[in-house]
C-alpha cells in the first residue's frame, strides 16, 4: 500500500509512474488526498471539541465549590452538547477512515525506474539467456506423453480423487517431486536462508498483508466457515512471520525460505496451456524471502536473481531471465524478474520463477517497521522469489533429458532420487 506521504507530497509523479503500469490512478489519488483532508478537519474539530469539554467540566466543579448550581448545571449541559458532537464527529470519522482505506488499497506498487514500459508479456525485457538447446530424439514427446509412458504422473486419476489440475504423481515420479523439494532446500539454506515450515492456510488479514486480498479473491481457494484462505504461495504465510514487527536496525537481512503446497483456482485458464503441468490449481513450490533495509533491497534482489538462476543452470536446463514490463507486473512488485525454462517438445517457454521487490508496499500493509539508527521509524522492503515452483521444472526436466528409451536425471539430483534415469 503507498504512504498518505507519498500521495500527498508527490500526487503528480505517482499518476505519471502508475501510468507505466497502465494504471489510471488520477481519480484515486484526489479522492485519497481530499478524504485525508477531511480526515485532518475532522481530527482538528475533534480536539477543539476535548478542549472545551475539559475547560468546562474544570469550570463545573469550580461552580460546584461555589454553589452555583444553576450556572454548573447549564454547564453540564454544553458539556453533554459537546459529547453529542463529539460522538458525530467520531461516526464521521471512521466513516471517512474507511472510506480512506477503500481508495488507498486500490492503487498498485509503483514501478521501478527500470521496469521497461509495454503492454503485456510480449513486451518483456530479455536480460539473459542460458543454457543449450536440447537434443531430442526423433518423435520427441511432449511431458504428458512421457508421464504416461513411464506411468509416472497420472492425470486422469487426479481429475477422479479431485478434478482436473490436481495430478497424482507415481513411483519415480513421485521420488522425483520429493527430490526436486528437497534440493532446492538444500540449497537455499546452504545460501543462508532459513528454513521454515508454515501453514498453508491463512487468515484474510495474512492476505491483505500481503497483498492477494483484496486484490485476486478470485483465485485463492476459500474455506468460509473459518474464513481461511489457501495459500496461493509460501511468500503469504512467510512474509506474514514480519506482520506487525518492529525490528532493529541490526535485524538485517532477515532471509527464510519454505516448502509449501500452492493452491490456486486458475480461473479462466483453459486451452493448450493448462495440458499436463502447465498450468494447475495444487503444485509444490519452494519460496525464498527476503526483509531488507530499503538502501540495500535492490542489491539482494540482485543476489536472489543470482542464486535463482544457479539453480536453473545446475538442472542444465536452457532458460531466459525477463525483466517484466509495467503492464505484464503483478499488484504489488516493484521490480520483477521472470525466470522460464524452454520447452523443446511443446516449443514454448514456461514460466518456473518470478523473483520481485516490493520496496515498502507490502511492508506498509503489514506494519512491518524497525528503528533506524536514529531511532527513527522507517517501513523495512520485503522482496520474494520462487526457487523453483516445481510443475514446470518437471516439464521441462522430462521433456528435455528424454532419450528413445529413457528420461535421464540430471546428476545434481541423482543424490535425492536414488536413481539416474526413469
Amino acid at each position: 500500500m503507498l504512504t498518505l506521504k507519498l500521495l500527498r507530497e508527490s500526487p503528480e509523479y505517482v499518476i505519471r509512474r502508475l501510468a507505466v503500469k497502465h494504471f489510471d490512478a488520477r481519480e484515486i489519488v484526489e479522492s485519497v488526498i481530499a478524504l485525508d483532508d477531511k480526515r485532518k478537519a475532522l481530527q482538528t474539530e475533534s480536539d477543539a471539541l476535548l478542549g472545551q469539554q475539559k475547560k468546562a467540566a474544570a469550570e463545573i466543579g469550580r461552580l460546584m465549590k461555589e454553589g452555583r448550581k444553576e450556572e454548573a448545571e447549564a454547564a453540564k449541559a454544553e458539556v453533554a452538547a459537546l459529547k453529542a458532537r463529539s460522538s458525530e464527529l467520531l461516526a464521521q470519522a471512521d466513516i471517512n477512515n474507511e472510506r480512506l482505506q477503500e481508495q488507498l488499497v486500490l492503487l498498485p506498487n509503483l514501478p521501478c525506474e527500470i521496469v521497461p514500459e509495454g503492454a503485456g508479456a510480449e513486451d518483456n525485457l530479455v536480460v539473459k539467456m542460458g543454457g543449450a538447446e536440447p537434443k531430442l530424439p526423433e518423435g520427441a514427446l511432449p511431458h504428458w506423453d512421457l508421464a504416461r509412458k513411464y506411468d509416472i504422473i497420472d492425470f486422469d486419476l487426479g481429475v477422479k480423487i479431485t478434478g482436473a489440475g490436481f495430478p497424482v504423481y507415481k513411483g519415480k515420479g513421485a521420488k522425483l517431486q520429493r527430490a526436486l523439494i528437497n534440493y532446492f532446500l538444500d540449497r537455499n539454506t546452504a545460501a543462508g536462508y532459513m528454513e521454515v515450515e508454515p501453514p498453508v492456510m491463512v487468515n484474510a488479514a495474512s492476505g491483505f498483508g500481503t497483498g492477494q486480498l483484496p486484490d485476486k479473491e478470485g483465485q485463492m481457494y476459500h474455506a468460509g466457515l473459518d474464513n481461511f484462505y489457501m495459500v496461493p504461495t509460501a511468500e503469504v504465510p512467510v512474509t506474514n512471520i514480519f506482520r506487525d514487527v518492529i525490528l532493529g536496525a541490526d535485524d538485517f537481512p532477515q532471509k527464510l525460505t519454505a516448502y509449501t503446497p500452492c493452491f490456486r483456482r486458475e480461473a479462466g485458464s483453459y486451452g493448450k496451456d493448462v495440458r499436463g503441468l502447465n498450468r494447475l490449481h495444487q503444485f509444490d513450490k519452494v519460496e525464498i524471502v527476503r526483509i531488507e533495509k530499503p538502501e540495500n533491497s535492490y542489491a539482494a534482489l540482485d543476489e536472489m536473481v543470482a542464486h535463482v538462476e544457479s539453480l536453473v543452470s545446475e538442472l542444465g536446463l536452457r532458460y531466459r531471465i525477463l525483466r517484466l514490463c509495467g503492464g505484464d507486473m503483478s499488484f504489488t512488485s516493484a521490480l520483477t524478474y521472470d525466470f522460464e525454462l524452454w520447452s523443446a517438445a511443446q516449443g514454448r517457454w514456461l514460466e518456473i520463477s518470478s523473483v520481485s521487490n516490493f520496496e515498502s508496499f507490502q511492508a506498509n500493509r503489514l506494519k512491518l517497521r524497525y528503528k533506524d539508527e536514529n531511532g527513527k521509524m522507517q517501513l523495512a522492503h520485503t522482496l520474494n522469489g520462487s526457487s523453483l515452483a516445481l510443475p514446470r521444472v518437471v516439464a521441462a526436466l522430462l521433456e528435455d533429458n528424454q532419450k528413445e528409451d529413457c528420461i535421464v536425471i540430471p546428476e545434481c539430483l541423482r543424490p535425492y532420487t536414488g536413481f539416474d534415469k526413469i
